[in-house]
């Protein structure tokens, strides 16, 4: 059975340009959250203020066909008020389940940080296996389920970072950065009158997102580029620098993103520059810094693109696919 990767580009033009109508300049940022909404994954954005975490959130929200819930994390929140709660009805004599704003395909989680551990960890569950437990009693969350969180890397008061069992279960964490003259130019002028996501239209349905998940499983993989995936990321496990590495879900993540990249491109295989590209967006928030090591300027980005470089690419076939 052969399967049609032109439904996957066809996809992931119409939802770039959407939201190229918002989010000016971030090109490669919006890829990147195509990929990781592909992928079935989540995203965590990690910036300075003012730079348009929420706003990318957002208008992907919007751009596509599926509930959406925002939730703005406080100290005094409680896990109830994100998954939901059982009330007693006196009439039936039996308990309700009142959904939470955790129960909706789309989840913005702003400000993820400001959340106790208690509260953060009512994610958890539904992040990895798409469902939540109130009250000893499972309910499935509507498909397709994404968790877009933010959070900003400079107020420490009142925050509390996110553990690395939590990190672990995102996708992807990327920055934004800040714009170049001229693109801050355009916003400035883009929003003279009103913002421009007053104004977006869906213009994804949650049919063809479910399609297109599953449309790139079956992108290919060659032995060797399955190999070159998971020696990158045992590689970050034996790097002196480091005291935990990346677990097996990275390697898993890096399969399925790559997939994704290689299906908005449209090619049903997988190439390096794939691998290249999302490594370090998905790995360098898996990995743990020795002590010693967080004294100098070594970062996890820096580990993951040091390791890239060493590490042997695998050469292609004459029909262009790697081997």
């Amino acid at each position: 059975m052969t399967f049609d990767m032109s439904i996957v580009e066809s996809l992931s033009q119409k939802l770039e340009k959407n939201l190229q109508e918002v989010i000016i300049g971030k090109d490669e940022n919006i890829k990147l959250i195509i990929i990781a909404l592909l992928s079935q994954g989540h995203l965590l954005i990690e910036d300075v203020p003012g730079v348009g975490k929420t706003m990318l959130a957002r208008s992907l929200a919007k751009s596509l066909g599926c509930s959406f819930k925002r939730i703005q994390f406080t100290p005094d929140m409680l896990p109830s008020d994100v998954t939901g709660v059982s009330i007693y009805n006196q009439n039936s004599l039996e308990f309700e389940y009142r959904p939470g704003p955790l129960m909706a395909q789309i989840v913005l989680a702003d400000e993820i940080n400001r959340a106790t551990p208690k509260t953060q960890s009512a994610l958890l569950e539904a992040m990895e296996e798409k469902q939540i437990t109130v009250d000893g009693i499972t309910h499935n969350l509507p498909l397709p389920f994404m968790v877009l969180a933010t959070q900003n890397p400079i107020e420490y008061e009142g925050t509390f970072p996110l553990p690395e069992a939590q990190l672990d279960r995102f996708l992807m964490r990327i920055e934004l950065g800040y714009t170049t003259l001229s693109n801050e130019i355009k916003i400035m002028e883009q929003q003279k009158i009103s913002h421009p996501i007053r104004d977006l239209q869906p213009v994804v349905s949650a049919e063809e997102i479910l399609l297109a998940q599953e449309t790139i499983k079956h992108v290919h993989l060659s032995s060797s580029i399955k190999k070159y995936i998971v020696e990158l990321v045992r590689e970050t496990r034996k790097h002196p620098d480091v005291y935990l590495g990346s677990s097996p879900r990275g390697s898993l993540g890096v399969f399925r993103a790559g997939q994704a990249c290689a299906a908005i491109s449209g090619r049903d295989f997988v190439i390096p520059d794939d691998i290249k590209l999302l490594a370090p967006k998905i790995l360098p928030h898996r990995i743990v810094i020795n002590p010693a090591a967080r004294l100098t300027e070594i970062t996890q980005v820096k580990i993951v693109n040091e390791i890239l470089v060493s590490l042997p690419i695998p050469g292609a076939d004459m029909d262009g696919e790697a081997q």
